[in-house]
């Protein structure tokens, strides 16, 4: 009788660990899934997070007053098209004088130190300098914002609304990056998507790295950057776009006034 009872503990307790091992063999699957599943959840939603970026950057520089609306140049196609001879109204890239400019320009109430690169933007230079010069850029108001994807702060446009320049517009494209990196600081034209010659007076300050691609032209004239008080843009920055989103007009008002060069 004991050795019945005896055998019957023993082979309670074989099937006690058996239960056991299931279990937790059944826990230990439950986890390498979950992980699968929190794995594949991580990818997609990292996928999505690159798409939305990208369709940011596309939006941002292919629509809408962005880059330079089209109808900021009546002889702007957004069509690809190549670099056209510019009109005698466009200062000529010898005021670059191949050299580096540097100055200030008044943001916000903000002077922001500045140098621009003469010798690989020449064309872009001698527009900016010449602008300056007349005063054509006080007082303007910064008419576009965006804070998410890419992160700059357009100005440079008299209508305020993404159409407006100088009455004429030039090009060609120089000195974009090779990797579409715009970096923090970085003075750049905006532009017609797919048109190397539409550029006119319409800047943008890059306030934080901007991974901006190229379209069927090339990327964006990049002529200077900002060496100081580039923290005025980012307390624009941070005070978002009117009525919300990520992408608009600056909430804070930013006028820019003058801006001096030598």
């Amino acid at each position: 009788m004991a050795s019945k009872k005896k055998h019957q503990n023993i082979h309670t307790s074989v099937n006690a660990k058996l239960v056991d091992y299931e279990a937790k063999q059944a826990q230990a699957q439950a986890a390498v899934a979950r992980n699968k599943s929190d794995n594949k959840r991580a990818i997609i939603l990292s996928v999505a997070a690159l798409a939305v970026a990208g369709l940011l950057q596309i939006a941002y520089f292919g629509f809408g007053p962005g880059h330079v609306d089209s109808k900021a140049n009546p002889s702007a196609s957004a069509s690809a098209t190549p670099a056209a001879t510019n009109s005698k109204l466009v200062p000529a890239p010898a005021l670059a004088e191949a050299r580096t400019w540097t100055g200030s320009m008044n943001v916000a109430g903000t002077d922001l130190g500045i140098e621009l690169d003469g010798k690989a933007a020449p064309q872009a230079v001698a527009n900016f300098v010449a602008l300056s010069k007349q005063g054509f850029f006080n007082g303007l108001r910064c008419h576009r914002l965006t804070t998410a994807g890419i992160f700059v702060l357009q100005c440079g446009d008299p209508n305020g609304d993404g159409t407006g320049g100088p009455g004429y517009n030039w090009g060609p494209i120089e000195n974009a990056p090779t990797d579409n990196v715009y970096k923090t600081g970085v003075l750049a034209m905006a532009r017609v998507g797919n048109n190397a010659s539409s550029m006119g007076s319409q800047f943008f300050i890059v306030y934080q790295d901007s991974p901006i691609p190229a379209d069927s032209v090339g990327g964006y004239t990049v002529f200077g950057k900002v060496t100081s008080g580039l923290d005025a843009v980012t307390k624009i920055a941070n005070a978002g776009v009117t009525g919300g989103g990520s992408d608009g007009k600056p909430a804070l008002e930013a006028k820019l006034g003058a801006i001096n060069l030598k």
